[in-house]
C-alpha cells in the first residue's frame, strides 16, 4: 500500500508544484523556499533534540505552549516545521531565532531521509492529525520516538481512515497519541491505534497565555483606532461568511449606528477579495496596512489585512464571531477570544472544536447561531447589553482556566524519550 502511495505521489509532483505556483499568485510565500519542500538545506547538518511539526497557524498556536513547557523543563534544542507560509510567518514572529524552522518536506522517501539525516531529532512530535506514511515509517526505522500531540480526529476523518485500518495499524504501531478528548481517543482506537499508547491529555490551546503586551496593544487599538466605539470582530472568516456577516451588520447598524465591524479573513490571499465585497456593500472601508494604529477617519468596516495581529483585535473588540463555523469548515479556535475576554459567537459547524464549543454553549459562555438572522440578533443583543457580555466573558475565561494543564501532561509523555539528563531538570 505504501509503495503505491509513494509511486502516485512521485507521479503527481508536477501537479503539486503547479498548485504551489498557482497559490503563489495570491500569496508569494508559496513560491519561496521551495528547496526546503524537498529537504535541501544550506550548510552542515543541524541536529536537534525535539522536532515539532505544526501544519499551519492553528497547529502552531497549540505548539507554542508545548515549546514553552519543554523549555521550562529542559534546555532542549527545538525544530519547528510548518507546511503553509502563514504558519511559517507565525512561528517566526512568536519564536524567532529561539528555534530552528523550515518547511516540512513532501512525504517522499528521499526527501524525508534527507530531512531526518540533516536534523537527526531525538524525538518527533506531530501536532493534531497529520499521518504521513513515509514519515512515520522512516521515524520507526531510525528509532525516533514519535508522539501525535494534541491529537484530534473528527467523525468524518475517522470514517475515511477506517477504510485503510490495516495500513494505519502498522503506521501507528509504537506511536504515542495524546488525545484531546475521550471521544478522540475512541476514534483513534477505531482506526487501529494501540490502546496502551493513547492518553487523554486535554487541549494544549487552553494553556495559551495572553501576553501583557498583547492586551495593552489591544486596548490601545480600542482607544486610538476605534475611538472607544463598540466593535464586532468577524475572525478567521472563509468564503461565504463575509457576505453573511455584512448582511447581518447592515441589520444591526440600522439600530446601532455607532457599531463598527472588523473583518479578519483566515487566508491572506483573500484580503483583496474581501475588500471588494465590503466596498460593493456600500461601506466605508479602512485597512490595517493603511491605517496602522491611528484613526484613519470615518469608516464603517475595518479589514485586518496583516498576519499575527488577531489577538490584539480580539482584545479591542466587544463581540467576536469565530469563523469557519457558518460554512462547513469546522470552526476555528474559540479559546483565543475567551482569553481576550471578548463575548463569543459561533455558527453550527464546529467539529474541529466540538467539545469546547458544546461546553461553552451549554455553560452559557458563548452563543451559537444558525444563519444570518440569528447572527444579527445575537450581535445586536450583545452589543447593546454590557451585562450580558460581561457574563459571557467571565464564564468563558473561567472555563479556560478549569481546563489548563495539557502541556504538563504532554511533557510526562515526552520526558522518558529524551533521556535522564533532560528528566532531571
Amino acid at each position: 500500500m505504501r509503495s503505491v502511495y509513494t509511486s502516485l505521489f512521485y507521479a503527481s509532483l508536477p501537479l503539486v508544484l503547479a498548485r504551489l505556483l498557482w497559490r503563489s499568485r495570491a500569496n508569494p510565500g508559496y513560491r519561496e523556499r521551495v528547496a526546503e519542500r524537498f529537504a535541501f538545506y544550506p550548510g552542515p547538518p543541524r541536529p536537534v533534540d525535539v522536532w515539532i511539526h505544526a501544519v499551519s497557524v492553528g497547529e502552531a498556536e497549540a505548539a507554542f505552549s508545548l515549546v514553552a513547557t519543554i523549555r521550562r523543563h529542559a534546555p532542549a534544542s527545538i525544530l519547528v516545521t510548518t507546511t503553509t507560509p502563514t504558519g511559517s510567518a507565525r512561528v517566526r514572529k512568536v519564536l524567532g531565532d529561539t528555534v530552528e524552522h523550515v518547511f516540512l518536506p513532501y512525504d517522499l522517501p528521499d526527501g524525508i531521509g534527507r530531512f531526518l539525516g540533516h536534523f537527526s531529532p531525538r524525538m518527533a512530535i506531530i501536532m493534531e492529525t497529520e499521518i504521513w506514511p513515509n514519515l512515520f515509517t522512516a521515524c520507526r526505522r531510525r528509532d525516533i520516538p514519535l508522539l501525535v500531540a494534541n491529537a484530534r480526529l473528527s467523525e468524518r476523518s475517522a470514517r475515511r481512515y477506517a477504510r485503510v485500518r490495516g495500513t494505519l495499524r502498522n503506521l501507528l504501531a509504537g506511536v504515542d497519541i495524546a488525545a484531546q478528548t475521550a471521544a478522540d481517543a475512541q476514534r483513534f482506537l477505531a482506526i487501529g491505534a494501540d490502546p496502551s499508547a493513547i492518553t487523554v491529555t486535554g487541549n494544549l490551546k487552553f494553556d495559551t497565555e495572553l501576553d501583557t503586551s498583547v492586551r495593552a496593544g489591544g486596548e490601545a487599538i480600542k482607544r486610538r483606532l476605534f475611538q472607544e466605539r463598540p466593535v464586532w470582530l468577524a475572525a478567521s472568516t472563509h468564503p461565504g461568511e463575509e457576505k453573511a456577516v455584512l448582511e447581518a451588520f447592515a441589520c444591526v447598524r440600522s439600530r446601532q449606528p455607532e457599531l463598527l465591524l472588523a473583518i479578519a479573513p483566515r487566508h491572506p490571499e483573500r484580503f483583496e477579495e474581501v475588500a471588494r465585497l465590503v466596498r460593493a456593500a456600500g461601506h466605508r472601508l479602512a485597512r490595517q496596512t493603511e491605517a496602522g494604529e491611528a484613526a484613519p477617519g470615518g469608516f464603517d468596516v475595518f479589514l485586518l489585512d496583516t498576519l499575527g495581529d488577531l489577538m490584539r483585535f480580539y482584545v479591542a473588540s466587544d463581540v467576536a464571531f469565530v469563523g469557519g463555523s457558518l460554512v462547513d469548515i469546522g470552526g476555528h479556535n474559540v479559546v483565543e477570544p475567551a482569553l481576550a475576554e471578548t463575548a463569543i459567537v459561533f455558527g453550527p459547524y464546529t467539529r474541529n472544536f466540538k467539545q469546547i464549543c458544546d461546553d461553552l454553549e451549554r455553560g452559557e459562555a458563548a452563543v451559537r447561531v444558525h444563519g444570518i438572522e440569528e447572527l444579527a440578533a445575537a450581535v445586536d443583543r450583545l452589543a447593546a447589553d454590557e451585562a450580558m457580555r460581561g457574563d459571557l466573558r467571565r464564564r468563558a475565561l473561567a472555563f479556560v482556566e478549569r481546563n489548563r494543564g495539557a502541556s504538563e501532561l504532554h511533557w510526562r509523555l515526552l520526558a522518558p524519550h529524551l533521556g535522564e539528563s533532560f528528566q532531571s531538570h
